[in-house]
């Protein structure tokens, strides 16, 4: 039976979906270990054009973080999530032998949209500093020397008529920050990781991309400095939940079994522009957005 095109931003699950045994494949190293309690820590390094190619992702890393009760309301789970999440970031940030960084976050999302608000409700919690710094200097924060953060929500094109590249290009030449750190929503080929899984890359991002939108690409070659991208799946391609569920009803009953070549699959192409999130995605991604801005927080400021 001729399978649905899988929608994924996700690293890990592109490498899932490639036929053969992941480490086989070619060009790609998947390590995988578990950190506090259930929290799973999965490592993909994309390391030729062949397995970019393969996967649909640049080359580089991707750090996937599982958590499966992260969309559940317990905050002593949450910190350890944001734990995580700060040593994992840490690992892929740039350092500059020993000396502090000035670091731009950019919230990309619809603020208006609940499933695409995650980069604009991250930057809500983050703990801002450039301003103070720039006014009163270093000695007026707690600690002394630190690294300096500022942040940018800068909305969707079809608000400000500007690609969100042009708008960061124009903060970086003003500013000059050594890194740029990048928060979108995701889009995921399982709904087991929807809302319960972080994923952090050192290769950027393409605005839109969750829904398929794709924007001019927020990466090192274009903005001229390095860019982590942190995402969290919130949506679901339904042609996707749909071929999953009747593969699994065809397996299960065999005297559904000519239908595999009826052509079913063809009326997928109706929903390809139709994406799917959980009912309660309202309370999700704001307690979400604060366990990634926690996890920011403490990767950038102790």
């Amino acid at each position: 039976m001729e399978s649905c095109q899988v929608r994924t931003d996700l690293a890990l699950e592109a490498s899932e979906g490639v036929p053969g045994e992941q480490t086989k494949v070619s060009g790609v190293r998947v390590n995988e270990y578990k950190k506090q309690g259930d929290i799973l820590v999965t490592k993909v390094c994309i390391e030729t054009k062949n397995a970019a190619k393969m996967l649909g992702k640049p080359m580089g890393c991707y750090v996937t973080i599982e958590a499966p009760t992260m969309a559940e309301p317990d905050e002593g789970y949450h910190r350890e999530v944001s734990k995580c999440l700060k040593k994992e970031l840490c690992k892929l940030l740039p350092e500059k032998s020993g000396k502090k960084q000035s670091y731009l976050i950019v919230g990309l999302g619809n603020r208006a949209v609940t499933a695409d608000a995650l980069g604009p409700f991250v930057i809500d919690n983050l703990y801002i500093n450039r301003h103070l710094i720039k006014e009163y200097g270093k000695a007026v924060l707690e600690g002394g020397d630190c690294n300096q953060v500022s942040s940018i929500e800068p909305g969707v094109m079809a608000k400000t008529g500007m690609e969100t590249a042009e708008i960061i290009k124009g903060i970086i030449r003003e500013t000059k920050p050594d890194c740029v750190i990048a928060i979108d929503a995701l889009a995921a080929r399982s709904i087991k990781r929807l809302s319960r899984t972080i994923q952090i890359c050192n290769t950027g991002i393409w605005p839109g991309s969750g829904v398929g939108n794709h924007r001019n690409a927020l990466t090192e070659e274009t903005l001229g400095v390095p860019v982590i991208a942190i995402g969290v799946p919130m949506v679901v391609d339904a042609a996707t939940i749909v071929g999953d569920a009747l593969d699994k009803l065809l397996s299960e009953n065999k005297e559904l079994e000519t239908l595999r070549y009826g052509g079913h699959r063809q009326k997928f192409a109706e929903l390809n522009n139709m994406y799917m999130t959980g009912k309660d995605v309202d309370d999700i991604v704001k307690r979400v957005s604060y366990t990634v801005s926690e996890g920011l927080n403490m990767a950038l400021q102790g």
